[in-house]
């Protein structure tokens, strides 16, 4: 098997790890609401919220070194104008995510939901300028 035979499933796992993180922040801010709505303990709330981490970071993981991977195997310019937008979309949205992630405690509600939705919004333009690539 050659790379460029490996290409097509780097691909599908690049997608799939960008539809997880994306897809669970989704999931998680609708869930979030209900719990609260719900009167659910803080303490059920931060669980879930340490759950996503684990798998949104991996997946995160996951999509940056198939990012990479597929760069390389295409072989296509690092210089090119459209491949930054994306890379800085994605490090906007790791960066924002981290914050988010250390200052969650310490944050009030809508200051959480409000780095979320940014990430969210940041996660979307990243599937733009994929689109656009």
């Amino acid at each position: 098997m050659t790379a460029a035979d490996a290409l097509p499933a780097i691909r599908w796992l690049h997608l799939l790890a960008a539809a997880v993180w994306t897809g669970g922040l989704i999931v998680l801010g609708a869930l979030v609401v209900a719990l609260r709505r719900a009167g659910a303990p803080r303490e059920l709330l931060r669980a879930a919220a340490r759950q996503f981490g684990r798998v949104s970071w991996t997946a995160m993981a996951i999509a940056l070194i198939t990012g990479v991977a597929q760069v390389e195997l295409m072989h296509l310019d690092w210089g090119y104008g459209r491949l930054h937008v994306k890379l800085g979309l994605v490090a906007l949205a790791i960066v924002v995510a981290l914050a988010h992630q250390l200052t969650a405690r310490r944050t009030s509600p809508a200051l959480r939901g409000a780095l979320e939705g940014l990430v969210l919004l940041i996660s979307l333009g990243i599937f733009a300028a994929a689109v656009a690539l």
